[in-house]
């Protein structure tokens, strides 16, 4: 097939059926009739002799091949929308917008602090916003425009994205000052023995600290399991809990809820903190200075614990 073969509007279309799966919806956005965008599916289907979206109690839901194609569709729209609102100047102490970030509660305790402050005096006319959308609702937001950056463990965001890796962070243990674990080195037979506070966090790739922990034969008496992680400090300040952190999550807890952390008895996989963005803002101005501010600020490997014992 040639591109002249097909008109560029039903691959605008046929976009924004992967992002919205509702033909009213659809229609909404394009200022179309419902019968216009069933009308421009139908010579889709025809077109690629796949069914594409098929209708469902949920709405439209795509094929595999629909899938397939969506990728290399929302790429080249993308890069297409990006050159036609390429500016050649831009001025970030003149912006006046909001900017959206996902990221999960991790991230606003680690990331929010100097990234306001940057923001603060580089562009005071610049409001932001965080979201902690669930995996499939931060993928159509930044399909759509609406969230412009995502930071975290979120390997779920592949196709039509591009990625940097910030840093990559172990994780580590955590529990309060005068803890019966407060010593030295913990021991392995020490972490099966406590109590434990399990950090579900779904949505995100850091639940699968705990599925591998398990897989170790590692049995732990889980005493209480929350879903985020902002409440973590204030749980283990006043119990005998031990939890499971990213390690810069826990350095930014110990000195405030007077904790204790050490370096994990059971030998965990790094995590690969990225920053993400969809293709279609690739070449976007505002996009590529928050994305070069994001990296200067936080980009790099060292090891933030310092030699942990």
């Amino acid at each position: 097939m040639e591109l002249s073969d097909i008109d560029l509007n039903l691959l605008v279309l046929f976009q924004q059926l992967m992002v919205e799966r509702r033909v009213s919806k659809v229609a909404d956005n394009l200022g179309l009739t419902q019968p216009a965008v069933s009308n421009a599916l139908a010579k889709l289907r025809r077109i690629f002799g796949d069914e594409l979206f098929l209708r469902t109690s949920g709405g439209m839901v795509p094929t595999p091949f629909a899938e397939q194609l969506g990728e290399s569709v929302g790429y080249a729209l993308g890069m297409i929308h990006s050159g036609l609102n390429q500016r050649t100047q831009f001025t970030p102490a003149t912006l006046k917008r909001t900017i959206t970030i996902g990221m999960t509660d991790i991230g606003e305790i680690v990331f929010l602090p100097a990234l306001l402050e940057r923001l603060g005096r580089e562009a005071p006319g610049v409001t932001l916003n965080t979201v902690r959308n669930n995996a499939a609702h931060l993928r159509e937001d930044m399909e759509a425009g609406k969230v412009d950056l995502a930071i975290g463990l979120l390997p779920q965001l592949k196709a039509g994205f591009f990625q940097r890796r910030l840093f990559r962070q172990r994780y580590v243990c955590l529990f309060r000052k005068g803890h019966a674990l407060d010593r030295p080195k913990l021991l392995l037979s020490d972490y099966k023995a406590a109590e434990h506070l399990v950090i579900v966090s779904a949505g995100t790739g850091h639940g699968k600290v705990d599925e591998l922990i398990q897989k170790a034969g590692i049995d732990r008496l889980v005493r209480l399991s929350v879903p985020h992680f902002v409440s973590v400090g204030h749980i283990l300040q006043s119990t005998a809990l031990v939890a499971t952190v990213p390690e810069r999550l826990a350095l930014k807890l110990v000195e405030p809820f007077g904790l204790v952390v050490r370096t994990h008895p059971v030998k965990l996989p790094d995590a690969p903190i990225s920053v993400f963005w969809h293709a279609k803002v690739h070449r976007e101005p505002v996009n590529q200075w928050l994305r070069g501010m994001v990296f200067e600020l936080f980009g790099g490997d060292g090891n933030a614990g310092g030699g942990l014992p």
